[in-house]
């Protein structure tokens, strides 16, 4: 079976902001293989770009952030010891957007099912539209979601809400995603990508080993004790206060002026 070719995940740089964009409108910006290989390579170039401080993702046309996989290009992965091992060959697009170190915002609209839920929530601030719908779908198929769903919603939302999106398949609007914290901000749609950008742009103008350090500490606080995340905080802050930027940024204040940073 040939894997679909059509669509492309690229990316555009504004400043200091690397715009992921999710292009296959045509089919709701469902991800092939391709795609997924494509999304991938992005986040290494991204990782290792010190002219990328911050990330907006979004997709492409009217009608969706992003269905989710193409169904019918799964067979591409191989067989299921070989799907199972995606992760360690670059196969996994919503593994590939929790990788980034860069914090990462989701501007959503449309469809946000299946692996776009994923996408968006590895992602770091998600700014949604009330035309939004988002939905863990997978379990009206025979399965649940396996880059990140049963565990990131949970982590998000708490055990209710994420059990029953995950046990009924069903979608809720953005408003309902606004309410329920899936979601930080609810816009018009024509405002979204100007909203999302410029909250990228605000992050994208702080030090950026500090925001780095930021984006791994909350993920620290979500996953052990408190009293170890507060030394682990500890040693994080000692080190940053040493940073060059750190330095600039004492600077800048006492001369009552905007530090410049230089990630260093």
């Amino acid at each position: 079976m040939a894997g679909h070719t059509d669509g492309e995940v690229r990316l555009e740089r504004i400043g200091y902001v690397g715009h992921i964009i999710i292009d296959r409108p045509g089919k709701l910006n469902a991800m092939t293989v391709a795609m997924d290989h494509q999304m991938n390579d992005l986040v290494y170039e991204i990782n290792n770009d010190k002219g990328i401080r911050s990330v907006l993702l979004s997709g492409a046309g009217e009608r969706s952030f992003c269905a989710g996989s193409d169904i019918t290009d799964l067979d591409e992965y191989g067989d299921n010891w070989s799907y199972r091992n995606r992760f360690d060959a670059r196969g996994d697009y919503a593994r590939a957007v929790w990788l980034l170190r860069k914090p990462v915002v989701a501007a959503v609209h449309g469809y946000c099912i299946g692996g776009g839920l994923e996408m968006a929530a590895a992602s770091d601030v998600r700014i949604g539209t009330p035309d939004a719908s988002f939905g863990a779908g997978e379990i009206n198929w025979g399965w649940h979601g396996g880059s990140g769903q049963t565990q990131l919603l949970t982590h998000l939302l708490g055990p209710g809400w994420a059990s029953r999106l995950l046990l009924t398949g069903e979608r809720i609007s953005g408003e309902e995603a606004y309410r329920i914290g899936l979601i930080q901000h609810l816009v018009p749609r024509a405002d979204l990508i100007d909203t999302a950008l410029a909250l990228a742009t605000t992050i994208s103008e702080r030090a950026p080993i500090a925001a780095e350090r930021v984006k791994h500490m909350v993920r620290v606080a979500q996953n052990v004790p408190l009293e170890t995340g507060l030394l682990v905080e500890n040693d994080s802050f000692s080190y940053l206060m040493m940073t060059a930027d750190a330095a600039e940024g004492r600077a800048a204040f006492a001369e009552k002026r905007a530090p410049h940073f230089e990630g260093r």
